[in-house]
């Protein structure tokens, strides 16, 4: 620096040397700040509107829909709680009323006719750890982590450790098993304590690895070889499912939601990241970077893609992540202007491919909430 100081006294062409060699990097720093500060207000503008929206959709009963589905009201929760608003506010405190009086004798919390006992339940254990700052939950939270540890396919459901359904987790009772909710049962053992070499995480760290389209030692099922690709589908178990289909031969194909589900829960589960089975999904999810789809799905279940994708490079703490072509995206920060872009006048979103419930504002908006929640480094990311 002393030298250019000392030829920018000589004349004007050192200064015009100077500002060829200083102008690009300040200018740089200044429109990364600039995108910065902008990013940081229009996430908390999205997020302001979109806890105001679901304040003003509560029923008086404390419940967001319907009643008979705890699981929309635990995850409007937990998207609230998540994004600063206390447990003592009104709303919230409603909400954690009806989910307390969910509870059963069995630990579980779930409603009494449903057939969704464990993704109940799992999502249910989030909201109340969530708000458990005082240790109030503690027994809820205790009993609710044995009831899930009991409608795991193990031992105890007549399950061996060679079939296909070993380790995950249903919907409830005897429902087949399956990726999605046994990331929710992974997310409840977790927050209720688990660590990484707890027997029921191993286990389901069994039946995840057999979700993947990769033929390892951990993964001999038929499936494993056919398309080979390091993605994620939805079971091996019944006959094997994949949401986006099947190819000719039967390979069940790979998609984005379950991918990123399936890798995070590798994670929880202590499997390193220079693992063979990690390093094929970080391959797969590079190959297929996308926030304008659910890749392998389209629009289907782009919502709940989002939160997942949010929280699995968050739990892998990604800043930035490159596609295929090597293009490096600051993901917090393409996210924030993508829920922005989408947004409704009222606060909410709504996916107009509603299956799986995603045509509902409030679980569609919870989803968005709880993907934001991961955003808050949007604004430091260099």
């Amino acid at each position: 620096m002393k030298n250019f100081c000392s030829t920018l006294r000589a004349g004007g062409v050192a200064v015009a040397l100077m500002t060829t060699i200083l102008a690009p990097p300040y200018a740089s720093r200044m429109a990364m700040a600039e995108d910065k500060a902008s990013t940081s207000s229009s996430l908390n503008d999205v997020r302001a509107r979109a806890v105001q929206f679901l304040k003003l959709t509560q029923s008086a009963d404390g419940t967001w829909t319907t009643a008979n589905v705890p699981g929309i009201t635990a995850l409007c929760l937990t998207s609230l709680l998540q994004n600063g608003v206390p447990a003592d506010d009104p709303v919230v405190a409603r909400g954690l009323k009806f989910l307390t009086e969910l509870v059963r004798d069995n630990g579980g919390i779930y409603h009494p006719q449903s057939n969704h006992r464990n993704y109940e339940t799992s999502i249910s254990v989030l909201a109340l750890s969530v708000a458990n700052s005082d240790g109030r939950y503690d027994t809820m939270i205790r009993n609710a982590d044995k009831f899930l540890r009991g409608l795991q396919w193990d031992e105890d459901e007549e399950q061996k450790p060679e079939d296909p359904g070993y380790g995950g987790a249903g919907y409830g009772g005897h429902q087949r098993p399956d990726l999605s909710n046994t990331q929710f049962l992974l997310e409840a053992l977790k927050t209720a304590g688990a660590k990484a070499d707890d027997p029921a995480i191993q286990k389901a760290l069994t039946f995840v690895s057999r979700c993947q389209n990769l033929e390892t030692e951990h993964n001999n099922t038929p499936f494993a070889a056919k398309i080979n690709d390091g993605g994620f589908y939805y079971t091996p178990a019944a006959g094997g499912t994949s949401q986006a289909g099947a190819n000719p031969d039967g390979g069940l194909r790979s998609y984005a939601s379950m991918t990123y589900a399936g890798l995070k829960s590798m994670i929880y589960a202590g499997v390193r990241q220079d693992d063979p089975r990690v390093k094929a999904a970080l391959v797969w999810i590079t190959k297929h970077y996308s926030l304008k789809d659910n890749p392998g799905m389209g629009k289907q279940g782009l919502y709940y893609y989002y939160h997942t994708f949010a929280k699995t490079l968050s739990v892998l703490e990604i800043d930035e992540l490159k596609d295929a072509t090597g293009k490096s995206h600051n993901w917090r920060a393409e996210l924030v202007t993508t829920l922005a872009q989408h947004q409704k006048p009222n606060g909410s979103w709504i996916n107009e491919a509603d299956r799986w419930y995603e045509g509902d504002p409030n679980l569609v908006s919870a989803y968005a909430l709880l993907a934001l929640s991961h955003c808050e480094a949007a604004a430091t990311v260099k």
